[in-house]
């Protein structure tokens, strides 16, 4: 029999861990809004509460990504997720026992972003070694193919849970969820990593800055995804749901993110097997397929094309999503991982509240449909744009350990 990462416990024992954590991260958005809902809340308040999360998580990045290179990136993950569950458990403790308020659930979100933020680059950057080198490219698709279910199976059962038990259970589920990350990944054992050169922190995070600098098609495409979260964010979570509830009704909207999420799934099942020798080019190609989903919801009011759209948006996302993590990880020294992955969430994140915030108002003044025209067009122009850049176009795939360069 083939080897396959499965067969390695440590990889095993990240998914698992992985894949549960992003359940619960499916539950949790729906749980909230309706918890700010039913302590009296309005969108202002929802808002502010998911901001107030959003700017934790890009405050605390950074520190993730020196500590995840400084510590063994288990106990990173082990810690932030332990923490959040804890966190999140006393939020549903308030809720249940109807004691939670509005500042409680606020101040719950940023102690939560922030060991998001903590956690999050260490479990980016310890996929490498958790599988042999040949096997990273598969352990990549297939560990986002287990996050990505897990977040549908949680989106799922999110209304459910919360019509059924209310929000503090739904909340109670995703501390649990937390619990069991940290249980898996306290079991994964891998090898020590180099030690780091200590410098102080902002040293250290100025090396990580030099290190994503070095590499031209690793700068020029989180450019790119701060493109495309300026724009496509405001698309799909302010635009979205108007044009799509509007003209096709309120389901479609959630019937189009479910295809989404299909499209995502697919690619990640073409990933488990194919494997491209340029695996960033082709991966970039395919990212001008999101493009498809702005212009559907531009251009037609047939629920069919509008799917097909959100379908190959995710399809065409994913593919590049794996092609991108397998770059980075195979061309990335292993001590600067975690730093290199903590300014890669920080260029892809920053720019999506702005977004968010200015797409209304844009959208008001151009028309939605003329709009999200504009972020179709966008999204394939950058991407064009970054496909004529030799260092994304050249890259190589590499199987062999120690492929840093």
């Amino acid at each position: 029999m083939s080897d396959s990462p499965i067969r390695h416990p440590a990889f095993r024992r990240l998914v698992a861990g992985a894949s549960v954590s992003s359940l619960g991260s499916g539950v949790a958005p729906v749980a909230l809004a309706f918890a700010v809902l039913d302590l009296g809340g309005d969108a202002t308040d929802l808002g502010i509460v998911v901001g107030l999360y959003a700017l934790a998580d890009v405050a605390a990045v950074v520190f993730g990504g020196v500590l995840g290179d400084r510590l063994p990136r288990t106990v990173m993950m082990v810690g932030s997720s332990a923490l959040a569950a804890v966190s999140q458990g006393v939020a549903a403790a308030s809720l249940i026992g109807g004691w939670s308020s509005l500042p409680l659930l606020a101040a719950v979100g940023v102690v939560n972003g922030a060991l998001g933020a903590l956690g999050n680059p260490s479990s980016s950057a310890i996929t490498p070694q958790t599988v042999p080198a040949a096997l990273l490219a598969r352990a990549i698709a297939w560990r986002r193919i287990g996050q990505n279910l897990g977040v549908v199976v949680g989106a799922g059962l999110a209304g459910l849970l919360v019509a059924w038990a209310g929000s503090g259970w739904a909340l109670a589920l995703d501390a649990a969820s937390f619990a069991w990350a940290a249980a898996c990944f306290a079991r994964i054992h891998v090898p020590a990593l180099p030690a780091t050169v200590r410098t102080g922190l902002l040293g250290e995070v100025a090396a990580g800055f030099r290190e994503v600098m070095r590499h031209t098609w690793l700068w020029v495409l989180i450019g790119q995804a701060m493109l495309y979260h300026l724009f496509y964010g405001g698309a799909q979570g302010v635009l979205g749901p108007i044009v799509v509830g509007r003209e096709l009704g309120r389901p479609a909207w959630g019937y189009a993110l479910s295809a989404m999420m299909v499209g995502f799934v697919v690619g990640g099942l073409l990933c488990t097997r194919w494997r491209p020798a340029r695996p960033l080019y082709v991966g970039t190609w395919f990212l001008g397929l999101t493009a498809a989903f702005p212009l559907a919801m531009a251009w037609s009011d047939q629920l069919p094309v509008v799917l097909a759209g959100a379908f190959v948006h995710g399809f065409g996302l994913e593919v590049f999503s794996v092609g991108w993590d397998l770059s980075i990880q195979e061309n990335v020294a292993p001590e600067k991982l975690s730093r290199v992955y903590s300014f890669d969430m920080i260029g892809s994140f920053i720019a999506r509240p702005v977004g968010l915030a200015l797409t209304g108002p844009v959208a008001a003044g151009v028309g939605f449909h003329a709009w999200l025209a504009v972020v179709g067009l966008v999204l394939a122009a950058s991407v064009l744009a970054a496909v004529t850049v030799p260092d994304v176009r050249r890259l190589q795939r590499r199987d062999s350990e120690h492929a840093y360069a």
